[in-house]
């Protein structure tokens, strides 16, 4: 027994002798990136010094820790790819990466990972990469509080900031990414979750997805998009607690959910968009307990969308809540505060007596001919409006919440805290642009 003890110290002992570190910079005796990666073995940590380190591609094909100290740069010349990882277990952590090779053959990145797992790329700023961050088939990896900025005029003159291919099971949290094509772009990824990220002024989305199911985003803020979130052929998607805001364009919206089936969208604020949420061949979503203020639409919904279930959402100060292109209705609205509603409550159950319908004739009118938006609160369009609705005939006559909320869903106290949380993210986006 005594023997095997023994034994299972000395083995402890030399696993820890042989996890060695060493220091690069300028005044230590190894003074390149490129000699200590020659140097290190599995399980070793390299901590490189503040300075600027011109040093080609970084290829990492050791299971190894990389941390800066005191921020060094690790300037890509516009040539090359800064960091390329084989292996997994590795760990990129404190740098500042600029300036790499941009391609229109190969996804060139300041941080690749090549099918590996358990990558770990935080806490470090990337500045004008074509792309941010890529992970190709890889699996259990983390990006966490990086700062992502790119600088391209068009989408083809950059990348996206945060880019997953075939991967499974990452986690993307605390990060900032502005100026890239989309801020992040997930093609079939599975089991991931997005959290406290901030996506604003990207060319394109703040966050696109397609083929990628049975994921979470949560808590994130996408502002001043050029044309907000993507939502594609995907299934059991849950988009809770994040903010879409400033996406404003003739094509812009906050969230389109293009296929999407089996999902949550809840407590969501969807604030200043030209359309707040724009919905295609949408089966079998939850929408609810989501915050609509001050978009030009609330909400289209198109025909093609069925079994879709609304209710206890906040319609506020829109100018149009609802839109649809057809007449057949396949989905249900009930119990959502809309603050044009104009009927009342007898029976005080914080109910209205009489339907809602939410969509105007006026607004249908704007849809098939945007230039009769030069006729918004004239007299003829209130007239119009009011006429539909003693008398519906044009409008989906389905359409309509037969239980209306008399106030929002929300306590006072619920939606002050709502409010000031929001302000806080939106006010820090804006901030930081």
């Amino acid at each position: 027994m005594t023997y095997l003890v023994n034994l299972c110290i000395c083995l402890m002992v030399a696993g820890m002798v042989r996890a060695a570190t060493i220091e690069v910079g300028p005044r230590h005796r190894i003074t390149s990136i490129q000699s200590a990666l020659e140097l290190v073995s599995d399980g070793d940590t390299i901590r490189v010094v503040g300075g600027t380190y011109r040093e080609g591609n970084l290829a990492i094909r050791k299971r190894i820790t990389i941390i800066g100290v005191d921020n060094p740069i690790i300037d890509g010349q516009k040539r090359y790819e800064p960091f390329s990882i084989f292996v997994p277990y590795v760990t990129i952590k404190g740098f500042t990466i600029k300036a790499s090779g941009h391609s229109s053959v190969k996804d060139i990145a300041a941080v690749k990972i090549y099918d590996a797992h358990h990558v770990t790329v935080a806490d470090n700023v990337l500045d004008d990469n074509f792309f941010g961050i890529y992970v190709q088939g890889s699996r259990q990896c983390t990006i966490r509080n990086n700062r992502l900025t790119a600088y391209g005029k068009t989408e083809q003159l950059t990348g996206n900031g945060i880019h997953a291919w075939k991967s499974d099971s990452l986690h993307i949290s605390g990060n900032t990414i502005a100026g890239h094509r989309d801020g992040i772009y997930l093609e079939f990824v599975t089991h991931t979750e997005a959290r406290d990220n901030r996506s604003l002024n990207n060319r394109r989305y703040g966050l696109h997805f397609m083929f990628s199911h049975n994921n979470g985003y949560y808590h994130n803020t996408f502002t001043g998009n050029g044309a907000g979130v993507a939502v594609m052929y995907t299934k059991h998607v849950r988009m809770e607690h994040n903010v879409f805001s400033e996406n404003w364009g003739d094509a812009a919206y906050g969230l389109l959910l293009k296929d999407i089936m089996d999902s949550h969208i809840e407590d969501n604020v969807f604030f200043r968009n030209t359309t707040g949420i724009l919905m295609e061949g949408s089966n079998r979503v939850q929408i609810q307990r989501n915050r609509f203020e001050g978009n030009g639409w609330a909400l289209k919904i198109q025909a093609s969308c069925m079994d879709n279930m609304l209710t206890q959402n906040n319609f506020i100060q829109n100018t149009f809540d609802i839109a649809t292109n057809g007449s057949l209705v396949l989905n249900t609205f009930v119990q959502n505060y809309w603050d044009k509603y104009e009927g009342y409550d007898l029976d005080k159950d914080q109910e209205g007596d009489v339907p809602y319908r939410p969509i105007s004739l006026y607004s249908m009118v704007v849809e098939k001919y945007p230039m009769a938006m030069l006729l918004f609160r004239s007299f003829m369009a209130t007239l119009l409006d009011r006429t539909e609705r003693m008398l519906p005939s044009l409008t989906p006559e389905g359409l309509k919440d037969d239980r209306p909320l008399m106030k929002p869903v929300f306590t006072l106290h619920e939606t002050d805290d709502m409010n000031a949380g929001f302000i806080r993210r939106l006010g820090t986006a804006i901030v930081d642009e």
